[in-house]
């Protein structure tokens, strides 16, 4: 079994993770647009660079570039999307929506690292095949919550 955190990296990634798992929750189940969701929302994307930073820089587990350090660069890429809606002046009131698709995936992408990183911690060998299987799961259910939460979200950007 691998060790849990064997690095000062690894912890950085580790807390900085936390952290960006609370803050990313608080935000996708709090109401939208108020002090403590912008607050939470920047401590979320300020958690997020380090991780997703953090983890091109932690390689115990292939030895080389691989499949995880892609996924942070995805990470990162849907984080820019998510929060560039919010800065371009010029935007139409209704594409400011991807704000909170991008988000809603960013943090879906942090929960499925999460599951994947646990199901590596597996007893005995992991298998990337089950560590496929439970980001796949995460990303069936988080996608059909995400659908679910579109119905509201047309109430944030009203022209």
């Amino acid at each position: 079994m691998h060790d849990f955190v064997n690095t000062p990296l690894g912890w950085f990634h580790f807390i900085t993770a936390l952290i960006s798992m609370l803050s990313g929750t608080y935000v996708l189940f709090q109401p939208k647009g108020t002090q403590l969701h912008k607050r939470f929302g920047y401590l979320y994307v300020l958690s997020m660079v380090l991780v997703c930073g953090s983890a091109l820089g932690v390689y115990n587990i292939t030895g080389n570039f691989g499949v995880f350090h892609t996924l942070a660069i995805t990470g990162l890429l849907t984080l820019v999307l998510g929060i560039s809606p919010l800065f371009l002046k010029n935007i139409n009131n209704k594409h400011r929506i991807f704000h909170l698709w991008f988000m809603y995936y960013s943090v879906l992408g942090l929960y499925a690292a999460f599951v994947s990183e646990l199901s590596l911690r597996i007893p005995e060998k992991p298998s990337y095949s089950v560590v496929g299987i439970t980001s796949v799961t995460v990303f069936i259910f988080g996608s059909i919550f995400i659908f679910w939460k579109e119905k509201t979200w047309k109430n944030y950007f009203k022209e």
